[in-house]
């Protein structure tokens, strides 16, 4: 892999000392390391590992200075053919979002430290995977910036067990100079005004200790307001600070105890697990990420972040207890070689560039009805094929969630809300698109064909974005299939074309839907509390339709008469539905002598599909139920009036279409000016007919038998 990783200055510092190591790992395993920064001492340790190194002026924020670092950082891409670019601060975190989405190379960040909640700081949770190095940090990134879950990896720091070696007491042999460090840049966070006030007390018991500050400062007036301090506490005499050191596994190896004295938030803290590499003993704050690496009085000692004498008293009790100190060091360097070894590091940060590089995330939007939800599974079913380790997302309204919630080929679901009005409808699609932008998906594929889903597949950022070219919007997409003028085509074949788009060049159309053991149990019992003979034949029927499509309902009174005709022949029918249906339900029922059962609204869509699954033969006119009973494989009589049968129906192995083109036909009109007349043609003998002929062909279904089976049998 070609990597290029992102960073504002190579000084001195955990940021940037990680930089280096892994980009010296990376050439040393046969990738390609790049590293873009504003220059430092540090440069010269990725020359001598031969990596190359670029000068911009990525720390600054300037628009014009971020612009010219966008303008040059592409040809830089492009020069080394890099494949990840790695940001890991803010400001060249948006030097190199730009720089992704112009040369379409997946983004990676790293969050380093607790930004603040601020728009400038948002760009840290838009790459395509966002490292963290500790568990409060992930939780920050969460809460606070809504980064999804799914693109958080948590990878703590490592380090070179070779370079900071462990030396025990007895190596380290009798000395009468006791020696406490603090390491860290000399920044408000760091806590140094608590760890000087702590050292005043720890002093007046223990006279020859010193004390060593390494670190730089970036604000030299905040350096001498901890000189003045340390004057006035009267430590001058055994107080060094050292300014920026390189030979920090040296310093470590002399120090009794390191002093992490935080009174912020820290990210990590990889100066501790150094200290611990050398077998050295650390008393920390608790705060932040230092809690993911030190466990109190087992491998390190823990202080609240506010109190000088508790601070003093942990570090006095080390001191005045050699074998404890030497029992937390030991301990602390076996977690550290258990949990945060470079090579350790290392490898889950190639990972998570595998990831990003291999692992696409889709979006399938379809919107509309439960129906055309059922038709789209033979799509998902195809894109999980193409892409076996892909995520994918599916965009749905609320009442079809429930289609796909058992669906195996989907890794997530988001529910869109169907707006009240207009005004509604501009807010609540700005809203999907800055919730849908945060998940950084590579690849939409727009299965609703309108306006909504094309906008939505734009703003999403998405790079590749197929769907019908329709005239709603459709420059939105940029690959785009257009159907031909004045010629039906199947509904999958329809959905098809856009899977073509994406490399596809194979269609498995077989609908799919999925019910869980307790809702195949549950419809099981409720149709023997109906008195359903083991002998008896079931068919059901769907007299409603969509409440938004009433001309496509055949009249209530033929289906009252197919009841009664299938009662006479001793055949048991069930009438589906949803809440919706019960008003209709509850005229069919008066219309009928042999009531027939009532299920209507008595069934999820998931049990729906449990019980037509238990029916011989199933009667619906073009809607949901339709397409249930051909994922079902049950014999299927289909009543088409204004729509066509050509574009949306797809039937299962045996099936009987009636439909009644008259002049008009499709029209696919939701009010009939000329009476219904297509449905009204369809007769009950015809029907009668058709579903007389499919109980004749099919095995009679003995429920009892199949409730009382024992398992395995």
């Amino acid at each position: 892999m070609n990597i290029l990783q992102v960073l504002p200055e190579l000084k001195s510092g955990g940021v940037e000392r990680g930089t280096v190591d892994l980009a010296k790992y990376l050439m040393k395993h046969g990738h390609k390391a790049v590293v873009v920064s504003a220059g430092g001492p540090l440069v010269g340790d990725l020359a001598s590992a031969g990596v190359t190194h670029y000068a911009l002026p990525v720390h600054r924020r300037s628009p014009f200075a971020m612009m010219y670092s966008v303008r040059m950082l592409i040809k830089i891409v492009r020069k080394e053919n890099i494949e990840v670019i790695h940001a890991r601060s803010r400001v060249p975190a948006w030097v190199a979002y730009f720089v992704s989405r112009t040369t379409q190379v997946p983004f990676v960040t790293t969050c380093h430290g607790f930004y603040g909640d601020h728009w400038f700081s948002r760009v840290m949770g838009w790459g395509k995977i966002v490292v963290v190095a500790s568990h409060i940090i992930g939780r920050r990134m969460r809460d606070s910036f809504g980064v999804p879950y799914n693109k958080i990896r948590l990878i703590h720091r490592g380090v070179d067990l070779e370079e900071f070696r462990f030396r025990s007491l007895a190596e380290k042999g009798p000395s009468q100079e006791i020696l406490i460090g603090l390491i860290g840049r000399i920044t408000p966070i760091k806590g140094h005004p608590l760890f000087l006030k702590a050292m005043a007390r720890v002093t007046r018991v223990l006279p020859n200790v010193r004390i060593q500050i390494i670190g730089d400062a970036p604000k030299p007036q905040y350096k001498e307001e901890l000189l003045s301090l340390t004057r006035r506490l009267g430590l001058q005499h055994c107080v060094e600070f050292l300014g920026t050191r390189y030979d920090i596994p040296q310093l470590l190896s002399k120090m009794s105890v390191l002093v992490v004295p935080a009174v912020g938030e820290e990210a990590f803290g990889r100066v501790a697990i150094e200290a611990g590499a050398c077998g050295v003993p650390v008393v920390a704050t608790r705060m932040g990420g230092l809690t993911d690496i030190l466990e109190p009085e087992k491998d390190g000692l823990l202080v609240p972040p506010d109190d000088p004498r508790l601070l003093a008293d942990a570090i006095l009790r080390i001191l005045k207890d050699p074998a404890l100190g030497e029992r937390l060091a030991a301990e602390l360097r076996k977690k550290v070689e258990r949990e945060f070894g470079l090579d350790l590091m290392f490898q889950k940060t190639l990972e998570a560039y595998r990831e990003a590089l291999s692992r696409k995330k889709i979006l399938v939007i379809k919107l509309s009805a439960m129906g055309d939800v059922i038709l789209s599974i033979p799509s998902l079913r195809a894109l999980r094929q193409k892409f076996p380790d892909a995520w994918i997302s599916v965009l749905v309204g609320r009442k079809s969630r429930k289609v796909i919630r058992n669906c195996p080929y989907v890794s997530d679901v988001i529910v869109y809300e169907e707006p009240s009005d207009k005004l509604h409808a501009l807010k609540g699609l700005f809203k999907m698109a800055k919730l849908l932008a945060k998940e950084d998906f590579d690849i939409v594929v727009d299965l609703q064909n309108n306006r909504t889903s094309h906008a939505l597949a734009f703003l999403c950022g998405a790079s590749v974005r197929a769907g019908h070219d329709n005239g709603k919007w459709s420059f939105f997409l940029n690959r785009k299939t257009k159907d031909t003028e004045g010629v039906s085509v199947a509904p999958l074949e329809h959905q098809f074309r856009v899977l073509k788009l994406l490399g596809m060049d194979s269609f498995d159309k077989r609908l799919e839907l999925w019910t869980e053991k307790e809702e195949d149990a549950k419809v099981v019992s409720f149709l023997e509390s109906q008195w359903l003979a083991p002998t008896q034949t079931l068919v059901g029927i769907n007299p409603g339709s969509s409440l938004r499509w009433p001309t496509k309902q055949w009249p209530l009174e033929n289906f009252a008469r197919l009841c009664d005709e299938l009662a006479r022949r001793n055949v048991r029918v069930v009438v589906t539905g949803s809440a919706d249906d019960e008003p209709l339900a509850d005229q069919l029922m008066q219309m009928t002598r042999n009531k027939p059962i009532n299920a209507v609204g008595k069934t999820s869509l998931t049990e729906l599909t449990a019980l037509v699954r238990r029916c011989q033969v199933f009667i619906s006119s073009d809607s949901a139920p339709m397409h249930i009973a051909s994922s079902a494989e049950v014999p299927l009589i289909a009543l088409f009036g204004p729509t066509d049968p050509k574009r949306h129906l797809v039937a299962p192995a045996r099936h009987q279409v009636f439909w009644k083109e008259i002049h008009c036909s499709p029209c696919y009109l939701r009010s009939c000016p000329i009476g219904l007349i297509c449905m009204k043609k369809i007769t009950v003998q015809e029907v009668l007919d058709a579903v007389l002929h499919f109980i004749k062909e099919s095995r009679p279904l003995i429920y009892a038998t199949e409730h009382a089976a024992p398992e395995g049998s």
